[in-house]
Protein backbone atom coordinates (compact mmCIF):
# COMPACT_ATOMS: atom_id res chain seq x y z
CA UNK A 1 0.00 0.00 0.00
CA UNK A 2 2.99 2.28 0.80
CA UNK A 3 4.07 1.62 -2.72
CA UNK A 4 0.99 2.52 -4.38
CA UNK A 5 0.40 5.94 -2.13
CA UNK A 6 4.03 7.26 -3.67
CA UNK A 7 3.06 6.06 -7.29
CA UNK A 8 0.06 8.23 -6.66
CA UNK A 9 2.30 11.58 -5.28
CA UNK A 10 4.98 10.86 -7.92
CA UNK A 11 2.64 10.81 -10.88
CA UNK A 12 0.77 13.72 -9.42
CA UNK A 13 3.13 15.76 -7.21
CA UNK A 14 7.08 15.00 -8.90
CA UNK A 15 7.75 17.83 -7.07
CA UNK A 16 7.99 16.32 -3.62
CA UNK A 17 10.95 15.02 -1.47
CA UNK A 18 9.60 11.31 -0.20
CA UNK A 19 11.98 9.55 1.96
CA UNK A 20 11.40 5.34 2.24
CA UNK A 21 12.34 3.17 5.14
CA UNK A 22 11.50 -0.49 5.04
CA UNK A 23 12.93 -3.81 7.42
CA UNK A 24 12.83 -5.25 3.90
CA UNK A 25 15.44 -3.67 2.15
CA UNK A 26 14.61 -5.54 -0.90
CA UNK A 27 11.37 -4.13 -1.07
CA UNK A 28 12.69 -0.29 -0.06
CA UNK A 29 14.98 -1.20 -3.38
CA UNK A 30 12.11 -1.90 -5.37
CA UNK A 31 10.72 1.92 -4.95
CA UNK A 32 13.66 3.37 -6.25
CA UNK A 33 12.45 3.80 -9.73
CA UNK A 34 9.99 6.49 -8.14
CA UNK A 35 13.21 8.45 -7.40
CA UNK A 36 12.89 7.86 -3.91
CA UNK A 37 15.50 8.27 -1.05
CA UNK A 38 16.04 5.61 0.76
CA UNK A 39 17.03 5.81 4.68
CA UNK A 40 19.09 3.27 7.18
CA UNK A 41 16.60 3.27 9.60
CA UNK A 42 13.09 4.86 11.26
CA UNK A 43 14.92 7.61 12.76
CA UNK A 44 15.84 8.91 9.34
CA UNK A 45 12.54 9.33 8.25
CA UNK A 46 11.65 11.38 11.82
CA UNK A 47 14.56 13.78 11.32
CA UNK A 48 14.11 14.36 7.66
CA UNK A 49 10.34 14.23 6.95
CA UNK A 50 7.50 16.65 8.34
CA UNK A 51 5.06 14.15 7.23
CA UNK A 52 5.45 10.72 8.29
CA UNK A 53 3.32 7.36 6.83
CA UNK A 54 3.03 4.05 9.39
CA UNK A 55 2.50 1.76 6.38
CA UNK A 56 3.11 -1.58 8.58
CA UNK A 57 0.91 -4.11 9.47
CA UNK A 58 -1.45 -2.92 13.26
CA UNK A 59 0.63 -6.27 14.98
CA UNK A 60 3.66 -4.54 14.31
CA UNK A 61 2.78 -0.83 15.91
CA UNK A 62 4.04 -2.31 19.55
CA UNK A 63 7.73 -2.71 18.31
CA UNK A 64 7.32 0.22 16.40
CA UNK A 65 5.90 3.12 18.16
CA UNK A 66 8.25 3.63 21.09
CA UNK A 67 11.51 3.22 18.96
CA UNK A 68 10.10 6.38 17.08
CA UNK A 69 8.68 8.13 20.25
CA UNK A 70 11.78 10.89 20.74
CA UNK A 71 11.77 11.56 17.37
CA UNK A 72 8.62 13.16 17.01
CA UNK A 73 8.11 16.96 17.31
CA UNK A 74 5.29 18.83 17.82
CA UNK A 75 5.38 19.76 13.75
CA UNK A 76 5.42 15.77 12.82
CA UNK A 77 2.40 14.93 11.32
CA UNK A 78 1.87 10.98 11.50
CA UNK A 79 -0.28 9.46 8.86
CA UNK A 80 -1.60 5.96 9.95
CA UNK A 81 -3.01 3.55 7.09
CA UNK A 82 -2.99 0.68 10.01
CA UNK A 83 -6.22 -0.91 10.09
CA UNK A 84 -8.53 -0.41 13.48
CA UNK A 85 -5.83 1.81 15.38
CA UNK A 86 -7.16 4.62 16.79
CA UNK A 87 -5.25 7.92 17.20
CA UNK A 88 -5.44 6.92 21.41
CA UNK A 89 -3.23 4.23 20.58
CA UNK A 90 -0.67 5.53 18.36
CA UNK A 91 -0.44 8.09 21.95
CA UNK A 92 -0.36 5.50 24.29
CA UNK A 93 2.44 4.02 22.82
CA UNK A 94 4.82 6.92 21.68
CA UNK A 95 4.17 7.87 25.13
CA UNK A 96 3.51 11.85 24.20
CA UNK A 97 1.49 13.89 21.93
CA UNK A 98 1.27 14.18 18.16
CA UNK A 99 -0.15 15.23 15.35
CA UNK A 100 -2.11 12.65 13.91
CA UNK A 101 -4.16 11.81 10.65
CA UNK A 102 -6.04 8.61 10.47
CA UNK A 103 -6.30 6.72 6.28
CA UNK A 104 -8.24 3.98 5.50
CA UNK A 105 -7.34 3.08 1.77
CA UNK A 106 -7.83 0.69 -0.63
CA UNK A 107 -5.80 -1.51 -3.24
CA UNK A 108 -7.54 -0.08 -6.31
CA UNK A 109 -4.98 2.81 -5.93
CA UNK A 110 -2.38 0.71 -7.54
CA UNK A 111 -4.47 1.79 -10.74
CA UNK A 112 -5.45 5.35 -9.38
CA UNK A 113 -8.66 4.13 -9.01
CA UNK A 114 -8.42 4.20 -4.67
CA UNK A 115 -11.03 5.17 -2.06
CA UNK A 116 -9.87 6.26 0.76
CA UNK A 117 -11.42 7.52 4.24
CA UNK A 118 -9.68 9.61 6.33
CA UNK A 119 -9.78 11.61 9.20
CA UNK A 120 -8.03 14.55 11.50
CA UNK A 121 -7.78 13.48 15.44
CA UNK A 122 -8.07 15.92 17.94
CA UNK A 123 -7.94 15.49 21.77
CA UNK A 124 -5.77 16.24 24.76
CA UNK A 125 -2.93 14.23 24.03
CA UNK A 126 -3.72 14.54 20.22
CA UNK A 127 -3.49 18.06 19.43
CA UNK A 128 -4.94 19.85 16.06
CA UNK A 129 -3.80 18.66 12.85
CA UNK A 130 -3.98 22.58 10.69
CA UNK A 131 -6.39 22.88 8.10
CA UNK A 132 -3.48 23.05 5.96
CA UNK A 133 -1.86 19.96 7.26
CA UNK A 134 -4.92 18.19 6.67
CA UNK A 135 -5.57 19.15 3.19
CA UNK A 136 -2.01 18.34 2.04
CA UNK A 137 -2.77 14.44 3.46
CA UNK A 138 -5.90 14.88 1.68
CA UNK A 139 -4.17 15.86 -1.85
CA UNK A 140 -1.33 12.71 -1.55
CA UNK A 141 -4.88 10.05 -1.38
CA UNK A 142 -6.68 11.94 -3.90
CA UNK A 143 -3.59 11.77 -5.52
CA UNK A 144 -4.64 7.92 -6.31
CA UNK A 145 -8.40 8.25 -6.42
CA UNK A 146 -10.72 9.70 -4.32
CA UNK A 147 -11.15 10.57 -0.42
CA UNK A 148 -13.60 11.19 1.91
CA UNK A 149 -13.50 12.68 5.33
CA UNK A 150 -14.92 10.53 7.88
CA UNK A 151 -15.64 11.24 12.00
CA UNK A 152 -12.56 9.42 14.00
CA UNK A 153 -15.43 7.53 15.95
CA UNK A 154 -16.43 5.70 12.39
CA UNK A 155 -13.20 4.75 10.96
CA UNK A 156 -13.07 1.08 12.28
CA UNK A 157 -16.70 0.72 10.52
CA UNK A 158 -15.78 2.41 7.04
CA UNK A 159 -12.96 -0.35 6.64
CA UNK A 160 -15.75 -2.98 5.51
CA UNK A 161 -16.85 -0.20 3.41
CA UNK A 162 -14.05 0.62 0.81
CA UNK A 163 -10.87 -0.83 2.14
CA UNK A 164 -11.57 -5.12 2.73
CA UNK A 165 -14.79 -4.80 0.24
CA UNK A 166 -12.38 -5.00 -2.86
CA UNK A 167 -11.62 -8.25 -1.47
CA UNK A 168 -15.66 -9.04 -0.93
CA UNK A 169 -15.97 -8.06 -4.56
CA UNK A 170 -13.30 -10.48 -6.23
CA UNK A 171 -15.03 -13.19 -4.30
CA UNK A 172 -18.48 -12.14 -5.96
CA UNK A 173 -16.73 -12.03 -9.54
CA UNK A 174 -15.70 -15.31 -9.26
CA UNK A 175 -18.08 -17.27 -9.80
CA UNK A 176 -19.32 -15.76 -12.76
CA UNK A 177 -15.84 -15.65 -14.32
CA UNK A 178 -16.37 -19.52 -13.62
CA UNK A 179 -19.67 -19.60 -15.14
CA UNK A 180 -18.05 -18.23 -18.14
CA UNK A 181 -15.30 -20.88 -18.41
CA UNK A 182 -17.51 -23.68 -17.90
CA UNK A 183 -19.89 -22.46 -20.87
CA UNK A 184 -17.37 -21.87 -23.02
CA UNK A 185 -17.34 -18.47 -22.95
CA UNK A 186 -13.80 -17.02 -23.28
CA UNK A 187 -11.72 -15.16 -20.39
CA UNK A 188 -11.30 -11.44 -22.26
CA UNK A 189 -15.14 -11.70 -22.93
CA UNK A 190 -15.92 -12.87 -19.73
CA UNK A 191 -14.18 -9.79 -17.97
CA UNK A 192 -14.94 -7.33 -20.15
CA UNK A 193 -18.29 -7.84 -20.15
CA UNK A 194 -18.58 -8.19 -16.23
CA UNK A 195 -16.26 -5.90 -15.20
CA UNK A 196 -18.38 -2.93 -17.39
CA UNK A 197 -21.17 -3.98 -16.16
CA UNK A 198 -19.90 -3.36 -12.88
CA UNK A 199 -18.97 0.19 -13.66
CA UNK A 200 -21.47 1.11 -14.65
CA UNK A 201 -23.63 -0.50 -11.87
CA UNK A 202 -21.41 1.76 -9.59
CA UNK A 203 -22.27 4.53 -11.38
CA UNK A 204 -26.24 3.87 -11.41
CA UNK A 205 -25.63 3.77 -7.39
CA UNK A 206 -23.63 6.91 -7.35
CA UNK A 207 -25.26 9.06 -9.60
CA UNK A 208 -28.68 7.91 -11.13
CA UNK A 209 -29.90 9.33 -7.93
CA UNK A 210 -32.07 5.66 -7.57
CA UNK A 211 -32.09 3.84 -4.10
CA UNK A 212 -30.95 0.67 -4.09
CA UNK A 213 -34.18 -1.43 -4.35
CA UNK A 214 -35.73 0.56 -6.75
CA UNK A 215 -32.40 -0.24 -9.14
CA UNK A 216 -32.78 -4.05 -8.32
CA UNK A 217 -36.85 -3.98 -9.46
CA UNK A 218 -35.62 -1.87 -12.87
CA UNK A 219 -33.69 -5.27 -13.57
CA UNK A 220 -36.37 -7.43 -12.42
CA UNK A 221 -38.74 -8.25 -14.77
CA UNK A 222 -41.75 -10.68 -13.39
CA UNK A 223 -40.99 -14.15 -14.83
CA UNK A 224 -37.65 -13.35 -16.26
CA UNK A 225 -34.34 -14.18 -16.06
CA UNK A 226 -32.77 -12.04 -13.03
CA UNK A 227 -36.20 -12.91 -10.83
CA UNK A 228 -35.34 -16.50 -11.30
CA UNK A 229 -31.83 -15.72 -10.63
CA UNK A 230 -32.15 -13.32 -7.50
CA UNK A 231 -34.60 -16.15 -6.10
CA UNK A 232 -31.66 -18.23 -5.30
CA UNK A 233 -29.47 -15.60 -3.91
CA UNK A 234 -32.53 -14.78 -1.42
CA UNK A 235 -32.76 -18.47 -0.56
CA UNK A 236 -29.12 -18.61 0.15
CA UNK A 237 -29.49 -15.41 2.47
CA UNK A 238 -27.00 -13.34 0.46
CA UNK A 239 -27.85 -10.31 1.81
CA UNK A 240 -27.71 -11.60 5.32
CA UNK A 241 -24.19 -12.99 5.14
CA UNK A 242 -22.65 -9.98 3.74
CA UNK A 243 -24.02 -8.15 6.52
CA UNK A 244 -22.24 -10.71 8.49
CA UNK A 245 -19.33 -10.37 6.68
CA UNK A 246 -19.18 -6.25 7.55
CA UNK A 247 -19.96 -7.04 11.18
CA UNK A 248 -16.76 -10.20 11.55
CA UNK A 249 -14.72 -7.10 9.89
CA UNK A 250 -15.72 -4.35 12.13
CA UNK A 251 -15.12 -6.16 14.95
CA UNK A 252 -11.49 -7.56 13.87
CA UNK A 253 -11.21 -3.86 13.90
CA UNK A 254 -12.13 -3.15 17.20
CA UNK A 255 -9.62 -6.22 18.39
CA UNK A 256 -7.04 -4.76 16.59
CA UNK A 257 -7.13 -1.27 18.13
CA UNK A 258 -7.52 -2.88 21.27
CA UNK A 259 -4.49 -3.75 22.27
Amino acid sequence: MGGAIIKGITNKLNDLEINVFDLDAEKASELKKYNVTILKCEADILNSSKYVFLAVKPQNLPELLPKISEFINEETVIISICAGISGEYITKHIGKTAKIVLAMPNTPLLLGKGATAISRMSGARLPGVTDEEFAFVKEIFDCSGVSVEIPPDRMKEIICINSSSPAFIYLFAKPFMDFCKNNDISDDAAKLLFTQTLIGAADMIGNSGIGIDELIKMVSSPGGTTIAGLSALYEGNFTDTVYEALKRTTKRAYELGGK
